[in-house]
């Protein structure tokens, strides 16, 4: 069976799309099967995997509130080469319609269940906040990617996140696990990042990934052409440190490609 793997942080700028994008696209140059949901209404996950998000025939809505069949929702061609559900503005209205409707929490997870077992890794790119998307995200994920800058109130804020995902899990998911708290935009020469770094590795250890993503020209070029950076410029120390963390989620999982 896959692993669903929640992006999520409710802060907004601290590279959670880029990161989805851009794992997503180096775990499938792994071989491995992966799909990327867009969840978040602003579409840039979408826009970043080469798929215009103002022209799709159906998005996240038609997933969760009409319950399409998911060959219906499912695009496959990406320029990452990995599956997508796209989303655009028409997930907003998800939001309010999820309210009305019964097992509103277990919508996702529900629509996921018959083809799990076809993809080793299902990303999920959360919107930057604690909406009833975010929580059928969290419902229906087995951890949770924290991707967050080193600066202090991204420090501050993380705290409140973990209890956040704590108190969730209890409600709805009660296996949802962190999968890792990923250090984004980093600048060695900055003393404050460096000092931020170091306070996440005391307080929560090998939860932090090894891997560092630098701040990086190229990451930042490379959704305006909507493709990963690894095929934009595989040679950029963004595109390497995105491979180099994929290669520590499949040791930490140690999934095998689908067959």
């Amino acid at each position: 069976m896959g692993k669903v793997i929640a992006i999520a942080n409710q802060k907004g700028g601290v590279g959670k799309t880029t990161t989805a994008v851009n794992v997503a696209a180096s775990m499938a140059a792994t071989r491995r099967k992966v799909l990327l949901i867009d969840l978040d209404p602003q579409g840039n996950a979408t826009m970043g995997s080469g798929v215009d998000k103002y022209n799709v025939d159906a998005t996240c809505y038609e997933l969760l509130i009409e319950e399409k069949p998911f060959d219906d929702v499912v695009i496959k061609e990406t320029t990452g080469k990995y599956h997508l559900i796209a989303a655009n503005s028409d997930v907003t209205a998800a939001e309010i319609k999820l309210m009305e409707v019964f097992a509103r929490e277990s919508r996702l997870r529900k629509a996921l269940e018959p083809i799990r077992d076809y993809y080793d890794y299902i990303f999920i790119d959360c919107p930057p906040s604690l909406s009833q998307l975010t929580v059928n995200a969290m419902a229906a994920a087995d951890s949770v990617l924290v991707p967050m800058q080193c600066e202090y109130y991204a420090l501050e804020g993380l705290t409140a996140l973990m209890d956040t995902i704590r108190k969730l899990a209890s409600v709805v998911n009660p296996d949802l696990a962190i999968e890792g708290v990923l250090r984004t935009m980093y600048d060695p020469r900055n003393r404050l990042a460096n000092d931020v770094s170091e306070q996440l590795k005391r307080h929560f250890g090998a939860q932090v990934y090894r891997t560092v993503i630098p701040r990086n020209v190229r990451l930042a070029e490379a959704p305006s052409f909507g493709t990963p950076a690894m095929y934009y410029e595989k040679s950029s120390t963004g595109a390497k440190a995105y491979l180099a963390l994929a290669g520590e989620i499949l040791r930490r999982s140690k999934i095998q490609p689908a067959s």
